[in-house]
């Protein structure tokens, strides 16, 4: 009956100036760019690479596969998923079934929304709580489960 303790860390990460990752968090083998901020309590994981100017609140998790741009805002709590689940359950290490997700620039994230593996374009505000499950090509409010356009935006 052993266990193994983990801690929380922030080790082999690319960052650009002024930038402020607040502990707890579990940061590896990404890239934040320059004036980020990052609240405590989430995870990004290795590969990810954010913008310059991105806030990222707390809870949140960025997984593998990941690219969010610049000007961007990560409400509190969002989850980000690289794996569909297509064959009933978890890809189990599978790297093969997991797929990317591409955030652009100036995209405002409300908290508890989950992310699957998506392209959002630039200009796009998506409502708390919701489940994006559909690429997002048009500039505009997104909201609801699964998210569908609210509003547009006109940029």
């Amino acid at each position: 009956m052993g266990y193994r303790l983990v801690e929380a860390s922030i080790r082999d990460i690319i960052v650009g100036e002024h930038v402020t990752v607040v502990t707890p968090s579990n940061l590896y083998e990404c890239q934040l760019g320059h004036h980020c901020f990052v609240g405590p309590f989430c995870e990004i994981q290795k590969g990810v690479a954010v913008g310059d100017y991105t806030k990222i609140q707390s809870h949140s998790f960025i997984c593998e596969l990941v690219t969010i741009g610049s000007h961007c805002f990560i409400g509190h709590g969002v989850m980000f998923v690289n794996d569909r689940m297509t064959d009933g359950g978890p890809a189990m290490g599978d790297r093969t079934k997991w797929e990317a997700t591409h955030i652009c620039d100036h995209v405002s994230i409300g908290s508890n929304a989950t992310i699957l593996p998506v392209s959002i374009c630039s200009h796009v505000v998506i409502g708390a709580g919701s489940v994006v499950t559909k690429d997002i090509t048009e500039p505009g409010v997104y909201a609801g489960n699964p998210a569908r356009l609210i509003r547009r935006i006109t940029v």
